[in-house]
């Protein structure tokens, strides 16, 4: 098999603060110590099980490294911690690289590839590093930035899966993706529909304009058997919420609208913020300023008694699809562009220092997918490799634009080309809308609706009234139909995505197919 149990690390290594990693000595087979801290690796048939017990001080992290050398000009890919930010790519060997969750090395000329990553849901932040020696994993355990103080309780801390394959690269990322997610839930079709915030971005539009979209989307999909969502986003309450009604004198009536989705042919569905509310109350937090709202804390049970509310609401107003955003930047205050070494800065914690941040956001997830039941649960800015098997979907990218096409292509392409794999064996994966507006050139959105429709991944779209011409209807028809079919047959697959952020040659079933995605003046730097 390409995937198997590693061996034992050669060395391990324990941070119980901010400082300097101390070498633990080895205590028996498979288990380390220092300072009161107990390292064990049990090998088992799904991986190389590592647990963790704290001392007096508590913990921070653990590192287990392997003398494992990579080949001399070997290319080395990882993945993102949450969405990932046009950063995506394959490079030479760069020790100091913070590579989320796992890592991959092809040899320079693609005869063999290996690496190695942790499973699904670990209950630390997992992250790699690659140098001419060996590699490392980085097991953060911290409680926010502080060290965990979890008493006598042992840390489940990760599984770890190794592979080496003489696959070509894009399936061996495939092929790890899959054992490192046995266990994952999946619509149960086809994902397409629409969305309003690329050409709305939550103003000015209420329940007519929200029919007007689902009747649009019904009319490409053009009597499919399989129904299309139209997804409302922000904006129907105020930014903040509160999310058990809808904004006064415009969205009155929610499960009403929901129902005229219905009526009209498509399913309904909801975005909202769920770490965020209105006003203080004694489940949000004193430390985290917001420009507009207050952060719940997640690690409290009045806060997820909450969140668990306004998902089974929305269910209960029948919405089929449940969106939920921002809960990476509600815990940790920042979003994880250019994949920081660590999420959590020094020095802070949410309120339950019992448990580790991976724990405290894997008991958020677990309560928003029991909450909605049968609803697909999509997820936005969350970690997907913690979300995976508790949401049905994942936005794996930063956000597409309805107002400049460059950021289409930094953040689109880059996360469909090189989160792909993880389609059908995290969740279905969601590389963002494809817009149709007045602002962007339709000439190149085109071309990237026929690729996320050719994929098989999710697609949807958000199309501004105004940019409705004969041309881009037809273009959205073909492409809604051929998403609800399920893609094209055979999938596709980047060709040049060992050279480049944004692969312009793809595989798509038994042919080749190339895109332009330069605006006449080339890529322009995206404003901070």
């Amino acid at each position: 098999m390409p995937t198997c149990p590693p061996a034992l690390p050669d060395s391990v290594h324990v941070m119980t603060d901010d400082t300097a990693p101390q070498r633990a000595r080895p205590s028996g087979e498979g288990s380390w110590e220092v300072r009161g801290a107990l390292v064990t690796c049990d090998l088992a048939p799904d991986g190389l099980r590592v647990r963790a017990r704290a001392g007096r001080e508590g913990l921070s992290r653990v590192v287990l490294r392997w003398r494992r050398p990579v080949a001399p000009g070997s290319l080395v890919l990882g993945d993102a911690w949450e969405r990932s930010y046009g950063e995506l790519q394959w490079r030479h060997l760069q020790p100091e690289r913070t590579l989320p969750w796992y890592w991959l090395a092809t040899d320079p000329g693609g005869d063999r590839t290996s690496g190695m990553g942790v499973r699904t849901r670990p209950r630390a932040m997992c992250s790699w590093t690659v140098d001419e020696d060996g590699v490392s994993l980085w097991l953060d355990v911290r409680s926010g930035g502080l060290p965990v103080l979890p008493g006598e309780r042992e840390l489940e801390a990760a599984t770890v899966v190794a592979l080496d394959t003489d696959a070509p690269p894009f399936q061996a990322l495939g092929e790890l993706c899959g054992a490192l997610s046995p266990d994952a839930t999946l619509p149960s079709g086809p994902l397409v529909g629409c969305n309003n915030w690329y050409y709305a971005y939550g103003k000015g539009f209420g329940p007519e304009a929200v029919l007007r979209d689902a009747r649009t989307i019904v009319e490409y999909a053009d009597g499919h058997p399989v129904r299309p969502y139209c997804v409302i986003d922000d904006g129907w309450t105020e930014h903040c919420g509160p999310w058990d009604r809808g904004l006064p004198g415009v969205f009155d009536d929610m499960a009403g609208i929901a129902e005229q989705i219905r009526a009209v042919g498509a399913r309904p569905g909801l975005w909202f913020r769920p770490l965020l509310a209105p006003a203080p109350t004694g489940a949000t937090r004193r430390d985290a300023v917001r420009r507009i709202g207050h952060a719940l804390d997640a690690s409290l049970p009045e806060a997820l008694a909450t969140v668990a509310e306004d998902v089974a609401r929305f269910r209960k107003w029948g919405y089929e699809l449940i969106k939920h955003d921002f809960t990476t930047y509600d815990v940790f205050d920042v979003f994880a562009t250019d994949a920081p070494a660590t999420l959590a800065r020094p020095g802070w914690s949410l309120a339950d220092r019992g448990r580790t941040s991976a724990e405290i956001l894997l008991a958020l997830y677990e309560t928003i997918a029991d909450a909605a039941g049968d609803a697909l649960v999509l997820g936005c800015n969350t970690i997907g490799h913690l979300a995976a098997g508790l949401v049905r979907a994942q936005r794996t990218g930063d956000d597409t634009s309805g107002r400049e096409w460059e950021r289409t292509r930094r953040m689109g392409v880059n996360t469909l080309a090189f989160r792909l794999p993880q389609h059908g064996r995290f969740f279905a994966v969601d590389a963002d809308c494809v817009p149709c507006t007045p602002q962007t050139e339709w000439g190149l959105n085109r071309q990237f609706l026929d690729l996320v429709a050719r994929s098989g991944t999710a697609l949807f779209v958000s199309v501004d009234p105004a940019a409705r011409t004969d041309q881009a209807d037809a273009d959205l028809s073909r492409a809604v139909r051929l998403a609800l079919d399920g893609g094209q047959q055979g999938g596709v697959e980047p060709l040049d995505w060992l050279t480049t952020t944004a692969p312009r040659r793809w595989r798509a079933g038994e042919e080749t197919v190339e895109y332009d995605w330069s605006q006449p003046w080339g890529a322009r730097p995206l404003p901070v």
